[in-house]
């Protein structure tokens, strides 16, 4: 009837009516904390009662947080929905199951991989630690974005893929920007110039605020959890970074880079929506900054192991955005701006790096010291200026 998961989520089977809602109750009611979201798997869960669905209504009361109930058949959501409780908790239908079986990997970051199912669409399966809600926010950023008039692709499915949760997006006969950099290397200048575009377009979009998160604010908030690993001096100097900059509602995409934009015809279109919010176009320069510079400055060779492109087609795509974006005159200065917000973003692994390891904070902070934002002798003043 009942099976334990996680804290706060359970499994539930069979059927439920008269009979055993009593049964139902009591294991229901314990298997939650009061204030806490309750998240209930119902895939398996065949026939629920007028009986049982009281139940439910207890429990969203006792716990005083919101009840999601996930992968219900259309058979029992047909049940929830014609007797309204889908008005009244969160309910979703059963996801159909896509294998990605010899389906060609197209990208991938740190939190799934990209696959091609045909000439039409891609799938994005998300790693089995990512939940549900994760999966849909994507979703609806790249709806918003869509819809804001940003060119993005068309999401219009979650889906299970094995253990995992996936999105199916539309794209037609796309290609990531590194594999045609890597396939014709004479036009990494044009695309740099026009990723420089893309990213000026983005960041001429009002964000939906209603949906989308403000980093600055998550970015402040990451900055003085920092004080953790770092000393009083260093956390204010982190922080001051990012109270210099101004509040807007600016549509940021927060990993742009060559493997997060395709050639769809003869259009870039953003892919990868997890990281979207609004704030400071710094924030975006210096999310970029990271992979199109940094980790090539420290090991050459590990850039076209992350982007499929080498260090010197990366830098000649880099040197192009810079220009276009900031102009030809104030390139030196939005490049310095760039590492300052890009050193910055790097010292919030911790909260950002969902494989990160407490191990890894010493070497991390010796690196930091010695070359990063909080070495004594990098200069953070042009950010302060702003």
């Amino acid at each position: 009837m009942i099976e334990k998961i996680s804290e706060n989520n359970i499994k539930i089977f069979g059927r439920i009516d008269s009979n055993n809602a009593k049964e139902f109750e009591d294991k229901l009611l314990a298997s939650f904390t009061v204030g806490e979201e309750a998240n209930i798997d119902a895939s398996e869960l065949e026939y629920v009662s007028s009986a049982g669905l009281r139940v439910f209504l207890k429990l969203k009361k006792v716990i005083g947080a919101q009840v999601n109930i996930r992968e219900v058949s259309k058979e029992v959501y047909d049940i929830f929905d014609v007797t309204g409780f889908t008005s009244i908790i969160n309910i979703s239908k059963k996801l159909r199951n896509i294998s990605v079986e010899g389906m060609e990997v197209i990208g991938e970051g740190a939190n799934g991989k990209v696959y091609r199912m045909d000439d039409e669409n891609v799938i994005k399966v998300f790693a089995p630690s990512v939940p549900i809600e994760t999966v849909q926010q994507e979703r609806d950023f790249a709806r918003a974005a869509f819809v804001a008039g940003v060119p993005t692709a068309i999401a219009y499915d979650v889906v299970k893929c094995g253990e995992s949760y996936a999105a199916v997006y539309e794209l037609l006969k796309a290609r990531t920007l590194s594999t045609v950099i890597r396939e014709e290397p004479e036009r990494a200048e044009e695309f740099g110039t026009r990723m420089g575009e893309l990213l000026k377009l983005l960041h001429s979009t009002q964000a939906d605020t209603s949906i989308m998160e403000n980093m600055l604010d998550v970015y402040k908030k990451r900055a003085e959890s920092m004080r953790k690993y770092l000393t009083d001096a260093e956390t204010e100097k982190l922080k001051s970074v990012y109270e210099a900059l101004a509040e807007t509602t600016t549509m940021l995409h927060g990993d742009f880079h060559v493997n997060n934009v395709m050639l769809m015809g003869d259009e870039l279109i953003f892919i990868d929506m997890s990281d979207v919010g609004y704030g400071h176009p710094l924030l975006d320069w210096g999310s970029t900054f990271l992979p199109m510079v940094h980790i090539g400055r420290r090991n050459p060779a590990s850039v076209e192991r992350y982007l499929g492109i080498n260090y010197e087609l990366t830098q000649k795509v880099w040197n192009n955005m810079v220009k276009t974006y900031f102009g030809k005159e104030n390139a030196e200065k939005g490049e310095k701006l760039a590492e300052i917000y890009g050193f910055a973003k790097y010292m919030l692994v911790p909260f950002i790096y969902t494989k990160f390891d407490e191990n890894m904070i010493e070497p991390m902070k010796a690196n930091w010291r010695k070359t990063g934002l909080i070495a004594p002798e990098f200069d953070v003043s042009l950010a302060l200026e702003k």
